[in-house]
This record gives C-alpha cells, structure tokens and sequence, in this order.
C-alpha cells in the first residue's frame, strides 16, 4: 500500500506542470502517462470468470492444506498413541503371564505336597534328623531292650546272605504311609540304621487320618537318601496316606519282582498266621514281620516331640523306640560280622545278640536278591524237609 501511494502522488505532480496553452498536446501527455501508469500497475486476470476461478482453486488450495496438515497431525498422534499404548500393554502382557506362572507352580507344590498325607510330606527338621542320627549311648544303654518282646525272627531252610546293590549285607523294608504301625517302626529303623551310616534325607509324614493311631507322626523313607560302609539299605513305601477316587490308598511304591518273592517268601506261615506290613529283612537271615511296639505311646505328638522323648531314657516314648532298635541293631551285627565294633562289641548289643533265635543260613555265603527270590518253592521244600 505505501508503494502505491507513492505512484500516485508523483503523477499528481507532472499534471500540474503542464502550460495552460499547449492544448494540443495534453492527449499525448496524457496517453504517456496513462501508459506509464499502466505499465506500473500489477498485471490483472484476463476476465472476471478467469480470476474468479483462480480464486477459487487459491481458497481451496489453502483451505485444503490446512485440512491435510491436521490429518496427518491426526495420525501421527494416534499412531504414538497406539505405540504408546502397546508399551504399556507389553509390561502388563507380561506380569500376568509370570503371575499366571506362578500360581501353575504354587498349585503344583501344593498338590504334590497334599500326596504325602493329610499333613503332607516334608523335610525332616534337622532338629529331628539330629536327635534320631546321634542318641546318646549311654541313653540306649540305660533303655537296653525297654521291656520290649524279643520281635526277631530268625529265617528257615539256610539261605545265602542276601546282599544289596553295592554288595553289601541288605536291610529290606516294606511298608505304607498311610499304616500307623509302619509309622511307629519307622522311628526305631531309622536310629538302629543311624549306628551303621547316616540320612541325609528323611522327609516326615504321618499315619492315615481314618486308620487306627489316626495322624501318627513319623518319617518316610519314600525320598530319603542314606548311606553305610556297613549294609545296604532298600526299601518300599507302597502307598501314600491319602485314598484316591476309587477308595483306596493311592500308589507310591511297588516292589519289584524279587522284592515281591522275598516278600511272599517269608510273610506268611511259618513265621506269620497273617501277612501284614511293615515287612523287614536283614540279610535274608532275621525278620521283623509289624513293630516292635504299639503306636498308642505317640499319639498326639509330633515329630518334634518324639525326638525330644529319646534323650529321656526314662520316657515311654523312648523305651519303645530305642528298645526296638537295639533289638535291630544286634540283628544288623549278626549279618556284618560285628562291624563296626564301637557299636557291636560294646554295652548291652552282644548280649541282645546272644538272645536273638538262631539264624540256619551262612553270613559268610554271598548271595543276591534274585538267587534268593526266584526259588520260593526251592526254599519251601527246603524248609519242610
């Protein structure tokens, strides 16, 4: 705008110049300055029709571009919206997965657990481990055999020494979890075998909750781990302490077909009048054929507690445990020549040893669990002649 007011003043000024007589040239003049005053004007459309129509497409161009520009705004901000959105998703996405993992596993565990009986099967407290891997001697000399019955049994028709995986004299066990006096037995096995080696392992349990001694506390040797320079240990748990669906008492363990021989063997007459559980072998010479005690004495105790009762030699609880297993420690001597002598050849084992029934076969004759066990008949007729 200042440009054109400044060319329109200048053409004010020439006009005003011009003589009063030179008529005859005021149309030139005037042309010239038309012309120059054209020349500098900007240049107009062609038509009204022309330059509306430039106008127009001018309107709609830069009407449009705003529209496209606030479109493309648009979709960036959603597009960093829905990026935005599965960063936040992804992290979720993935907390609830391992959640979802968690929960899988923890019902896993609770499960497993639930099969080892209506408290579960857990590690033994090393409290308890300790109290059964290291009764003082003087407590298991002053029990002696604790008032109990001689439960010992010597085998009939001179069998071989029946010897374990790694060679030596075998302590088989046959049992349940869920049996209450397999639960008893449990605790006096386990001391007598703690004289010749040690567990590493023995997790607890205890009796079936609808048996007789209902919920006895007691050990599993079902995930136990044990080991001796003396014997070999094997044994059994063939039942948990829970029924499954069809009523009965759900499988843990079965015996193999050399266990099952012996087992048949020699769980019945005449040793027994009535096959049962818990079964013991040693070595093929001696039996053990149900516990040495009754379990009533552990009722309502735990597992604690009972280990707490060995250090009182006075104690029930220890009279029946610890008189059971030194009636087992001397039968385990009888079968290793009297190994280890700091527990064979010391206070009141050689005498219980001496009132042990004589065992007919050989210590000295090396066997195995097959030669022993597929000869049932063999071993029958043996006995009867």
């Amino acid at each position: 705008m200042a440009k054109t007011k400044r060319r329109s003043g200048q053409t004010a000024r020439r006009s005003a110049q011009i003589p009063s007589g030179a008529q005859q040239k005021k149309p030139v003049q005037e042309t010239q300055t038309t012309e120059v005053s054209q020349a500098d004007k900007p240049v107009l459309p062609a038509s009204k029709e022309e330059g509306s129509t430039q106008s127009k497409q001018e309107r709609l161009s830069r009407s449009q571009r705003p529209e496209t520009s606030r479109a493309s705004a648009r979709a960036q901000v959603r597009s960093s919206r829905q990026r935005y959105q599965k960063k936040q998703r992804s992290p979720l996405i993935l907390i609830g997965a391992v959640l979802i993992l968690l929960v899988a596993i923890i019902g896993i565990f609770i499960f497993l657990s639930n099969q080892g009986g209506s408290n579960g099967r857990k590690p033994t407290d090393p409290v308890v481990l300790k109290a059964i891997s290291n009764v003082d001697p003087a407590i298991l000399e002053a029990v002696n055999t604790g008032g109990l019955q001689n439960p010992i049994k010597a085998t009939q028709g001179h069998p071989p020494l029946l010897k374990g995986p790694t060679g030596k004299p075998e302590f088989f066990y046959d049992g349940a979890e869920y049996c209450p006096y397999c639960a008893a037995q449990r605790w006096a096995v386990s001391v007598a075998l703690s004289r010749f080696g040690k567990f590493t392992k023995l997790p607890e349990t205890s009796s079936a909750s609808d048996d007789a001694y209902a919920n006895t506390a007691t050990l599993s040797f079902y995930g136990s781990s044990y080991s001796s320079s003396y014997i070999d240990f094997v044994s059994v748990e063939e039942t948990t302490n829970q029924k499954d669906a069809s009523g009965n008492y759900a499988t843990l363990q079965t015996p193999t077909a050399d266990q099952a021989k012996l087992i048949q063997t020699y769980n019945g007459p005449p040793y027994t009048n009535q096959a049962g559980i818990p079964f013991m072998s040693i070595g093929n010479q001696y039996l053990e054929l149900g516990p040495a005690y009754d379990p009533s004495n552990l009722t309502g105790l735990s597992q604690q507690d009972i280990a707490g009762k060995l250090s009182n030699s006075s104690s029930a609880v220890a009279k029946n445990i610890l008189g059971g297993a030194n009636y087992l420690t001397a039968a385990i001597c009888s079968i290793t020549n009297n190994q280890p002598g700091s527990v064979c050849t010391t206070g009141v084992i050689p005498s219980i040893e001496q009132s042990l029934p004589k065992a007919q076969g050989s210590t000295q004759v090396p066997g195995t669990q097959t030669g022993i066990a597929m000869e049932p008949r063999a071993l029958i007729g043996l006995r009867e002649e």
